[in-house]
């Protein structure tokens, strides 16, 4: 039998941003493998590479050398266009700042990608995995009505709603109080269980990285460790 293939792959996966004439190396050669299925938590200092590595693994950023497979895409070989096209259904993203627009219900925040995607029963789904989410009485709420915690929920709710394979969260809980941060990770587990999604997390929280498969540790650009959590 063979074994499935990963979520992730990644070889020599470089990037270098700033002039011709004064490059900035900000990733120096990744190699990484993640499983499909699995939880895996980055970790390290501000300035390693950490969210970095995340917008190219997420196709975010292109990578400037490099062989990177994402859920059977090959994203080295995209242009811009090309990536956000493959994001599309294949990767959720949550970030630190939950980035809802604010002239949309969340309802309207839920739906808007899907619809964009032409999906179909975009507004069904979206106001099925804001119920999941506890938010089944604030779908006409527009951001501002909502708190932080509720506005991460939505936020939790769009990546999830189109079925992606893959989920990105960078410091999910850092815009919110310890109590909240901790029912926002509990939501985000929840959910990716039921999904079968495979989670990537960026955090500085050793109880939550202690709560995932494996941990790697980034400092310089590079992966400093890699080890089963």
């Amino acid at each position: 039998m063979t074994s499935p293939s990963p979520a992730i792959s990644a070889r020599n996966l470089t990037l270098t941003l700033g002039s011709d004439a004064a490059p900035v190396q900000i990733l120096r050669g990744i190699d990484l493998d993640i499983a499909d299925g699995s939880i895996c938590a980055l970790l390290g200092p501000s300035g390693s590479g950490k969210s970095s590595l995340m917008a190219v693994l997420s196709g975010l950023e292109r990578a400037s050398g490099g062989a990177l497979d994402v859920a059977g895409a090959d994203f080295s070989t995209m242009d811009e266009d090309q990536l956000a096209a493959a994001r599309r259904g294949r990767i959720g993203i949550v970030l630190q700042a939950f980035h809802l627009l604010p002239t949309m219900t969340a309802l309207e925040n839920v739906a808007m990608p899907m619809e964009l995607a032409g999906a179909s029963g975009a507004q069904e789904r979206a106001r099925e995995e804001l119920v999941a989410v506890g938010l089944g009485h604030r779908l006409g709420h527009y951001p501002t009505q909502l708190s932080g915690g509720e506005q991460q929920r939505v936020a939790i709710a769009r990546a999830i709603a189109p079925g992606p394979r893959l989920i990105f969260a960078d410091e999910p809980t850092g815009n919110l109080d310890v109590a909240t941060g901790h029912e926002i990770i509990e939501l985000l587990f929840a959910r990716r269980a039921e999904t079968g999604a495979t989670l990537l997390v960026i955090t500085h929280d050793p109880e939550l990285a202690a709560r995932c498969d494996r941990i790697v540790t980034m400092a310089d650009g590079r992966i400093a460790s890699d080890t089963a959590a």
